[in-house]
């Protein structure tokens, strides 16, 4: 009697793929949320800092130096860069957001006792502004360094004029915010007096009230001193008038080295 071979069902890869369980669809990779932060030496004894914080997009952060404090706002991608004048040769620049998570990084500046610096801080939009006249100058010609014409950082190596730093985003509430003079004195191309005012345009917003204020200092390579002050603003019938406030910070007396 012949024999008979039954041959084997043949499956394609059809069927196969519809028998096989379905695998589950893969999660979104979550964002990772490191805060890193970069602190470097740069030319006129500053400190470029650059803040990556991916998971605190256009947030608010604090950044804290040595006592002076200002406050920035992060991109829509959660970077920020700043540069901020020194005011110790081993710079501690130290980040924080209100969630309390932050970032610290550290800079040596060698160049910082080649200059004198003044700093003044508030809260708030007070109007105050940090004036420089530099020998003699008089108000808005050249040599008035303020924030409006914060001076030449080539005019400062060759150690003919200082220059101005503002800290801090005026347009968030209630902001910290400085600004900081700096001048070449170790450097000083020429002899003479620097005139050092605060100065504060009257209006609605700062008129009869009182402001507080610092004062930072480093002057002939010595250490940090700070002054706080109590400003009693004059009242609102003086809007759109000046006040300058000449004694909050002594005058930079400057001989040519």
């Amino acid at each position: 009697m012949p024999s008979f071979t039954t041959a084997p069902a043949k499956l394609t890869l059809a069927a196969v793929e519809t028998d096989l369980p379905k695998q589950p669809s893969q999660a979104p990779a979550l964002p990772v949320c490191d805060i890193v932060m970069t602190a470097t030496a740069s030319a006129g004894a500053m400190v470029d800092i650059e803040l990556t914080a991916p998971c605190h997009p256009s947030e608010r952060v604090t950044l804290h130096h040595h006592g002076m404090m200002f406050t920035e706002v992060t991109s829509a991608e959660g970077a920020l860069s700043v540069s901020v004048p020194a005011l110790s040769d081993t710079a501690l620049i130290i980040a924080s957001f209100a969630t309390g998570d932050g970032a610290t990084a550290m800079a040596d500046v060698p160049a910082l006792p080649f200059y004198d610096r003044v700093a003044v801080q508030w809260i708030g939009n007070t109007g105050l502004g940090l004036h420089a006249r530099e020998f003699g100058a008089d108000y808005f010609a050249p040599g008035h360094i303020h924030a409006d014409a914060a001076g030449d950082l080539a005019v400062t190596a060759r150690g003919e004029g200082g220059f101005l730093t503002p800290l801090g985003n005026p347009a968030i509430p209630d902001p910290q915010l400085a600004e900081v003079y700096s001048f070449p004195k170790s450097v000083a191309a020429r002899n003479g007096d620097i005139t050092l005012t605060v100065e504060a345009e009257i209006s609605d917003a700062n008129c009869d009230r009182t402001i507080e204020a610092q004062t930072l200092e480093i002057r002939d390579g010595a250490g940090l001193r700070t002054r706080n002050l109590t400003l009693d603003m004059p009242s609102c019938e003086a809007t759109g008038d000046f006040l300058v406030l000449k004694n909050l910070v002594e005058d930079l007396t400057i001989a040519a080295r």
